[in-house]
């Protein structure tokens, strides 16, 4: 067993000892397979047990999985500064057994994003995830770059996404990952951040609408709208739109809106049953700043319904995640008070990471291709309120939603 004390492991003393000739590999997502000098082949059964095995676990610190120019994998060991084609996690492989499924949720609320990812390999796609310098957008955005994705920070202030590709790079030299202006309350840098992304001629495989306000005073976006409906809804509904084509031509490819659970608590229909825009973009004596957060997480989850039914023939699926708990993030930070509530509460929520997850889940996970119109919350499908899943009220919303664009984009231009 020198190879493996090569690899900086110990000898196992593994029962399943290959027969002379026989050599045991791992293909680059870890399934174990076994070939044979003597007879120049392979299979994925082991010779003697005729178990099929796959390694567990990610690589040890310090080690880096490579591919060599004629598609064989090897292992570098950047400690020791030496390279094996022998996995070392091969002392911990695990058998594959199809027939017995797990008796729980595969995934629960102690999940984190990269524990969704794990074994994944991201390379060749390309994500963009709004409002990723800080909190569960932040954790979205690294746990695919230190997956190999190509992921894009798009943000309001770029001093702080740039500090935020900065502390990603540090955990990983390779990662692929950009910041770019994106300010949700300014139609215009909506417009333009779409305009920069197509000019960089690449695909767009994953959209996380992850971005929001949250407790802010009321106040008028330069556009003419409530701030909090803008930022949280239109302006990501605007970004969709002027990202379809994109997304269409990447298929196959989700998109994810981060919601909450708060969307419960409210409605935006007036008495007979119609949209109601004074609800959505409130006067400012109609205007409470939780109702208004409410109301736009809502319309977030109407907004994904009504997406996923019109692009899902065209290979874009959409879902919307309830991210946990109230989390202790920079979401608080417009009033004292909230900040006080979000740190007597920081206790007993969940990590930013185990935030992350239900989005990657929804993002990444490959039991959710071509699945979509749906809310999740802790990683498990759920039932929104009944408004959330009202076809007229997604129908309504989006064509308001047009309008509104058209006119304010009108408006400024004129």
């Amino acid at each position: 067993m020198a190879a493996l004390r090569y690899a900086g492991l110990d000898d196992t003393d593994s029962e399943d000892e290959l027969p002379p000739g026989w050599e045991e590999r791992t293909t680059k997502d870890g399934w174990v397979y076994y070939a044979n000098h003597t007879e120049e082949k392979t299979q994925w059964e082991h010779p003697k047990t005729g178990k099929r095995k796959r390694v567990a676990g990610d690589l040890p610190y310090g080690w880096e999985q490579e591919t060599d120019e004629n598609g064989q994998v090897f292992f570098v060991d950047h400690i020791n500064k030496r390279t094996t084609y022998l996995d070392p996690r091969l002392a911990f492989t695990v058998d594959d057994n199809p027939t017995k499924p797990p008796t729980r949720q595969r995934y629960d609320s102690s999940t984190t994003a990269m524990d969704i990812l794990q074994g994944r390999d991201f390379t060749g796609k390309v994500v963009v995830v709004t409002g990723a310098n800080s909190g569960i957008g932040f954790e979205t955005a690294k746990s695919f770059a230190l997956h190999g994705a190509h992921v894009i920070l798009a943000c309001r202030n770029m001093a702080r996404a740039s500090e935020a590709v900065s502390r990603i790079l540090e955990e990983w030299h390779k990662a692929k990952v950009e910041a770019m202006t994106l300010d949700l309350a300014l139609l215009r840098s909506v417009q333009h951040f779409a305009e920069a992304f197509k000019a960089k001629n690449v695909a767009l495989h994953v959209l996380v609408c992850n971005a929001a306000v949250f407790g802010l005073p009321w106040s008028l976006t330069k556009d003419g709208l409530e701030t909090t409906f803008q930022v949280n809804h239109l302006g990501h509904f605007y970004l969709v739109q002027l990202l379809q084509d994109v997304l269409c031509h990447s298929a196959p490819a989700r998109v994810v809106l981060v919601s909450s659970e708060s969307h419960r608590f409210t409605d935006i229909n007036d008495t007979s049953g119609n949209l109601d825009f004074s609800r959505l973009s409130p006067s400012q004596n109609d205007y409470w700043a939780m109702l208004a957060y409410n109301r736009s997480k809502l319309c977030n989850i109407l907004f994904s319904n009504e997406l996923h039914r019109r692009l899902s023939p065209r290979g874009v699926t959409s879902n919307a995640v309830h991210p946990g708990n109230v989390m202790y993030s920079s979401i608080h930070r417009s009033w004292w008070l909230w900040t006080l509530l979000f740190t007597l509460a920081r206790p007993f929520t969940k990590s930013m990471q185990q935030g992350a997850a239900t989005t990657v889940y929804c993002a990444a996970a490959p039991e959710m291709e071509g699945l979509g119109g749906m809310y999740f919350n802790n990683c498990c499908r759920c039932l929104p309120s009944a408004q959330a899943q009202s076809e007229e009220t997604a129908q309504a919303l989006w064509e308001l939603s047009e309008r509104l664009v058209q006119e304010r984009l009108g408006s400024a231009s004129g």
